[in-house]
């Protein structure tokens, strides 16, 4: 393929450093594909409240996919644009499944507004004995029932002593089709959206509302929150330091995130650069 009209990355393990930081090399390959005319999107798990540190970073990030493709933020206005949320009574039925199969694993939710601001809008809300996955804890510990009380665009479940793998081979039985199952983080968390919501349909609409079909679009990740993404897209490009899974449906393997595997590819469409890609595979 050519240059791609659209360029679409995951954000941690992928574009950032282990240090979170987008690196000047990254930073310019951007933003000369940008300039070139080419569209560059954000597709993270990441709620919306933490994309403006990625895109201060940055100097061309317009859109922003977030929650796995639930959400859709607009990084220059600030401003949630559209949600998929799952419902009290599917997030009912989820808690009792995560009772049933992982007892002793603690939920959370994560809730956005659409019209808010990314950092006013949603909210993390977990029960008592939920235990983050990451340093820190922004989270609101309230009751399970009141947690489960409204809409959702993501139900997490955390389980310690469990990998993440573990939890969804233990869930995907119980809860079927009711949700879409997913990680991010390979230490026992696993993320729940609204059924066929995923990172590659929320992609789609953005690519569709901009005219670009799949064929024109790289995608970049890591992780297997990611998967459908890089099928879905034309060229999938998987990190060096990427999950297993994940490496078996990419059409292409770049250096890992510590070595600017995004800029290596997207270099290729700098002026002097090679433009040829390998066509999709399958």
């Amino acid at each position: 393929m050519q240059a791609p009209r659209l360029v679409a990355t995951d954000v941690d393990g992928t574009l950032l450093d282990p240090e979170l930081r987008v690196t000047p090399r990254t930073a310019v390959a951007v933003r000369d594909y940008v300039a070139g005319g080419g569209e560059f999107v954000l597709v993270t798990g990441r709620p919306p409240r933490w994309i403006p540190p990625v895109a201060a970073q940055l100097t061309a990030v317009r859109l922003a996919v977030c929650a796995n493709g639930a959400v859709l933020y607009d990084v220059v206005a600030d401003r949630v644009l559209d949600a998929h949320e799952i419902d009290p009574a599917t997030l009912g039925f989820l808690a009792e499944a995560v009772a049933e199969t992982l007892p002793g694993a603690g939920i959370a939710v994560e809730r956005v507004g659409v019209g808010g601001h990314g950092d006013e809008a949603g909210a993390f809300l977990a029960e008592a004995d939920y235990r983050h996955a990451w340093k820190g804890d922004d989270s609101d510990r309230i009751p399970r029932a009141e947690l489960l009380s409204r809409p959702a665009v993501k139900l997490l479940v955390r389980a310690h002593g469990m990998t993440s793998e573990q939890m969804v081979a233990a869930l995907t039985p119980v809860v079927g089709d009711a949700v879409d199952l997913t990680f991010s983080h390979a230490g026992g968390l696993v993320e729940a959206s609204s059924p066929g919501i995923t990172k590659a349909t929320g992609l789609a609409e953005v690519a569709g509302s901009a005219g670009i079909e799949a064929a024109g679009i790289v995608a970049f990740g890591d992780m297997p929150n990611d998967i459908e993404m890089l099928r879905w897209a034309g060229h999938g490009v998987a990190m060096a330091n990427a999950h297993p899974d994940l490496l078996a449906v990419a059409d292409e393997v770049t250096a890992a995130n510590t070595d600017d595997g995004v800029a290596q590819v997207l270099e290729r469409w700098a002026p002097s650069g090679d433009t040829d890609l390998p066509d999709k595979a399958g």
